[in-house]
């Protein structure tokens, strides 16, 4: 369970960080799939990186978790 945990947390996490450098403007992906009217965000975006800092808040805060029991005694 506590592998599961971590690897859905480094995911979020990496997924989080992302979303935060294409919020700030650092990183730009050019859109692979497009179904209507797929148009590339111009510049920063406040709610991008607000939503990719949470979401790598929540995969440290998952991967600390995960790695919280696995000391050896």
């Amino acid at each position: 369970m506590k592998i599961i945990l971590l690897v859905i947390g480094l995911i979020i996490a990496l997924l989080g960080g992302l979303w935060l450098l294409q919020g700030l403007g650092l990183v730009y992906i050019r859109p692979i799939l497009c179904f209507a009217n797929c148009e590339p965000i111009q510049g920063p975006s406040l709610s991008w990186a607000i939503a990719g800092a949470f979401m790598a808040m929540i995969g440290a805060i998952a991967i600390i978790y995960a790695l919280k029991g696995c000391t050896r005694r």
